[in-house]
């Protein structure tokens, strides 16, 4: 007798599903608890003074795009673009899903959001993100997709909490 335990479980070494990527308008409850919850994990990891992250508000705003990431009907992610300037873009709100991580969901919206910016004519993409080993994997994820360390851009000041990266389009 065979046991059906986990047969319904992701394995993270298959690919994922199609991923379909899309403008989003921040009105779905998906998004809102993915978002929550990345916030809350962002002040259980850095200091609140430190958190850079942005609300729901805030990624409404005129100077940012919002993409989520499906596969079928469920979330598996989203990313943001937030206009700097007409040469200068800032990576926001990369998340994926808890149980889709290690599938290639955060390669594929950041590969988006590099063809989106180089769309726009943008000749410089930045983000900053923690410092701590907690965001480690992220840093590693924006390496490997040519992102350097940089200095503090924009309205960012030195803090010892905060990774400053940027990428040449």
């Amino acid at each position: 007798m065979s046991s059906d335990v986990g047969e319904h479980l992701p394995n993270p070494t298959e690919p994922a599903a199609a991923l379909r990527i899309i403008v989003d308008d921040l009105s779905g409850s998906q998004v809102a608890a993915l978002l929550t919850q990345h916030l809350a994990e962002m002040y259980d990891n850095s200091p609140e003074d430190s958190v850079h992250a942005l609300d729901l508000d805030a990624l409404r705003g005129p100077n940012v795009t919002f993409w989520s990431a499906w596969e079928d009907d469920e979330l598996a992610g989203c990313g943001a673009l937030k206009h700097l300037d007409p040469t200068h873009g800032e990576i926001k709100s990369m998340r994926t899903a808890s149980d889709r991580t290690g599938r290639g969901i955060a390669s594929a919206l950041l590969e988006h959001l590099i063809a989106e910016a180089r769309a726009r004519g943008y000749q410089r993409l930045s983000l900053e993100t923690g410092a701590s080993e907690y965001f480690a994997p992220a840093q590693r994820l924006y390496v490997r997709h040519g992102f350097e360390i940089c200095a503090p851009f924009a309205d960012y000041v030195e803090d010892p909490h905060s990774l400053f990266m940027t990428r040449t389009l």
